[in-house]
This record gives C-alpha cells, structure tokens and sequence, in this order.
C-alpha cells in the first residue's frame, strides 16, 4: 500500500509514518516547514517529504491518503484553503482516513496494546513501560510522542516474544482530536488490554469546553477495555475516580495514594516500591520529581499485567535514560546549566521545577524561560496559574510572541522576578545579563522555542570567555 500522510512531521504522523515503512508500505508526506528532528527521522528511513499541501501532489496517486489532525477546512484572508491538497482530495472523491484509524487496522489489530494516557506524563510513562519490556525481553513495539533515549526512535512495531499470545505494543494514548472529520479522542481508536490512566485535569481549551467532557472521552476510553483487560489508575486523582465511577468493566489497580494496590516509599529518586503493602523491587536512579516516581509506579502496574515481576521492573527503571526534552542537559558553561524541557501546561512547569528545586536545594537559583505555545495556553485559559507554577523559579522570563493576553499583568504577583519580552534575541539577552555561575537555566516549551538553547550557550560563553 501506498499512502500519503498530511501533516508528517508531527511526532504522532511522524511515528505512524515510521511504524508504516518498517510493515513494507510505500511512505510519502507533506508538511508546512517540514521540520526536525522527525524530518530528519523520516528522510533517514528514505520516505520523501514535500514542502506545504499543494494539490500537485494527487500526482502521487497513492492508495489512501493520511491526514494529520493539522489539517483543518480553514481559509486564508484572502478566501483561499489553508490546506488546498485537502479540498482537492475531497472534491475528487479520493480515499482518506485519520491516523490514528489506520495505525487501528494497519498495525494494532492481534496486538496487545499497553495505552498511556493522561494530561502529564504521557511520553515519559510510555518510554518507561516500552523499556521495563524491553528488559524482560518482550521486544514490545511502540509509538511515542518524543524519542527516548533507551532506543533512539519514536516507533517501531517490535515483535511477538516467546511465550506471549500477542505481540505487544505500547502506544501514547492522546486525549486531542484525532482529525477534522473526527472529533473523537485519539485514544478511542486504539481499544487497548491494559489502560494506564496516569492523571486528569483541564487542558486543550480549543476544543473541550471543561474538565467534564475530557472526563467523558476518558470514559470513552475505558468501555473499549475488555473485561479481561486491566485499568491502571492514579489513586489520588479525582477526576479519574470520577471517570472509573461512570462504569469500569474491567480489573482496575491503584498506584500513588497511601491504600493503593502500587505504592513508594523513600526518595523520588531511591525508592522501595510496595505492592499491596509488601516491598517487590527498588528504584534508584537519576530521574527527580514526585510526577516520575508516580510514572514509574504506573509503568510498574502495567508491566505487571503482561506478566512482568515488578522487581524486574524496577531493575529496568535503574537504567532508564528518560526521553529527549524531558529536563535534557543541553549543555554548561562557566557552572551555568541550560535544560531544555517539553513542559508548557502549569502543572507540568510546576512539577518539573519542584523536581529541580528538590535535587539541586536552595543554593543554587533556578532561572525559568518559558514559551506559553499550546492552544490552551495561546488562549489565556490558565494565565491566572502561571505565578503558582513558577513559585520555585528565582527569576522568570516569558516569551509572548503572538499572545493576545496580557503576560505582563499575569505575572505581576512574581514581582520584580517576573520579565515579559516579545521576541527570542531580547529574551536570550536578559537572560545571560542576569545569570551568574551555579544557576540552572531551565527552558519550557512544546515547540522548538526559536533555538534559544544553543543561543544561550553561545552568548553565555562569550559573556564569561574572559
């Protein structure tokens, strides 16, 4: 088969595209910006890429066309199509679907699907249990929204160890729409055994109109689960307990809170962990935060439901290596740390700074340099919760480049520590003038935030070269 992927670079098309070239098909694409580091991926596995969505390419004639939920009936100023390719596979009559339909009848179908999902800690989960996996030697296949670091790639179809009545795949399991003509979660196509359901609040404002109704597509998610199937769920979340309340079919086990099936006890970065009360493994490793030690405690549970021994996961979790911009050390100069990190809802900036704070003390200032670039965030809907995410940031620095709300008054609780600036060069420069030897620089953004990293190190080692 040859299909053809509308809005390839994106992480999840971008794995789709990857997983659907290693099965043999014939992979083309188009993007606007075709962009790294998917391009990169892709180009590396020879599947051509074409810049925008001209309707030039039904040349291409291929068997099904893919579509990214990028793609949209939008138009220009002018009246044009954003996505003219779209409009012409339409008025042709031409095969379409979503991605997340194909990825259900070209590569999940027999397979044993392992689904994350969540508001956090979507990515970091799914790398974690697709490692405790690999460990055990289950050679589990996978789809993640980012690259982990213990395998170099966001996807590949893995294949069906001795033993296992199915091959197993562990997919990140998205919340977000799946395309234009279909409105349904991601998640609903992929009708998993084991459902981790790692934490639940408001997010994605451009298309829920509150927490309810993601609660709703949760739900949605669970009556796909068979009853032989399992539902891992954070004890200390309530919106999910009010999810599993809705009706739960399946076997449903606990992590996180203190009468949970799966427990720790210890440092987030030492720890026992318990199931049911009785210690089965330990945890010791370079990962900080609260969030992970609960990633772990998820990933624990549902390894455990393919018949992986927590001790033997535990042990994997001592070698994991975490995923590329998740607090990625991307270099330092003159004892100046800059991190790059994928955190751009307040829990997560929150989170992801509490776990700095808690590993490197009170000594050293921690400067956060954020990028407000999710929808949820382009519209405002939590600027109120930007001074409680940044409470144990020293200095804060916003970049609000084509933001229509105020920054500058949302962070005006922060004082003097707070800075507003509309373009990266400013930005970078305020930074290096205020940093000074020992800081950690912490850069957050769902994007690629203009370079700014390599920017910093660049201007900090021309700031302290003498």
């Amino acid at each position: 088969m040859h299909i053809h992927i509308l809005g390839i670079c994106g992480t999840f098309m971008g794995g789709v595209a990857a997983l659907a070239r290693e099965a043999g098909h014939t992979v083309t694409g188009c993007d606007a910006g075709v962009y790294p580091p998917m391009s990169d991926q892709l180009r590396a596995l020879g599947i051509e890429l074409i810049e925008g969505y001209g309707t030039e390419q039904l040349s291409l004639q291929p068997d099904m066309f893919v579509v990214g939920n990028v793609v949209s009936r939008a138009h220009l100023a002018d009246g044009t199509p954003k996505f003219p390719l779209m409009e012409a596979i339409l008025d042709c009559g031409l095969p379409y679907t979503s991605g997340p339909q194909w990825l259900s009848e070209h590569v999940l179908q027999d397979r044993h699907v392992l689904a994350v999902a969540g508001t956090h800690g979507k990515t970091t989960t799914t790398s974690m249990l697709a490692w405790i996996l690999e460990c055990a030697g289950l050679t589990p296949g996978f789809l993640v929204g980012g690259v982990p670091l213990d395998f170099g790639v966001s996807a590949r179809l893995g294949q069906r160890a001795a033993g296992q009545e199915r091959p197993l795949f562990v997919i990140e399991a998205d919340e977000y729409d799946t395309a234009f003509f279909d409105k349904r979660s991601k998640f609903v196509h992929y009708r998993p055994r084991t459902a981790v359901l790692n934490n639940l609040e408001f997010d994605h404002a451009d298309i829920f109109p509150d927490l309810a109704a993601i609660e709703r597509q949760f739900h949605h998610l669970l009556r796909t689960v068979p009853a032989s199937g399992r539902v891992v769920s954070n004890g200390l979340e309530e919106a999910l307990a009010r999810v599993l309340h809705q009706g739960c079919w399946s076997e449903v086990r606990s992590f996180g809170a203190a009468v949970s099936d799966f427990t720790a006890r210890g440092e987030h970065h030492a720890f026992d962990v318990l199931q049911q009360g009785r210690p089965v493994g330990r945890v010791q490793w370079s990962l900080s935060g609260a969030h992970n030690q609960l990633n772990a405690l998820a990933a624990i549970a549902a390894a455990e439901h393919v018949g992986v021994d927590p001790a033997v996961a535990c042990a994997a979790l001592g070698r994991f290596q975490n995923v590329r911009r998740r607090m990625e050390l991307r270099g330092t100069v003159a004892d100046i740390a800059v991190y790059d990190d994928f955190a751009h809802h307040p829990t997560a900036i929150r989170t992801t700074l509490d776990g700095l704070r808690a590993q490197v003390g009170q000594q050293r200032r921690i400067l956060a340099v954020f990028e407000p670039r999710s929808n949820t965030m382009k519209l405002g809907t939590m600027k109120a919760q930007l001074p409680w995410s940044l409470k144990e940031a020293d200095v804060a620095f916003c970049h609000t480049a084509g933001l229509d709300w105020d920054v500058a008054q949302a962070l005006a609780p922060l004082g003097e520590a707070g800075h507003a600036l509309g373009d990266i060069a400013t930005l970078v420069q305020q930074v290096v003038a205020t940093a000074q030897p020992g800081d950690q620089i912490v850069c957050m953004s769902n994007g690629g935030f203009g370079g700014i990293h390599a920017q910093l190190l660049q201007a900090l080692a021309e700031k302290f070269s003498g």
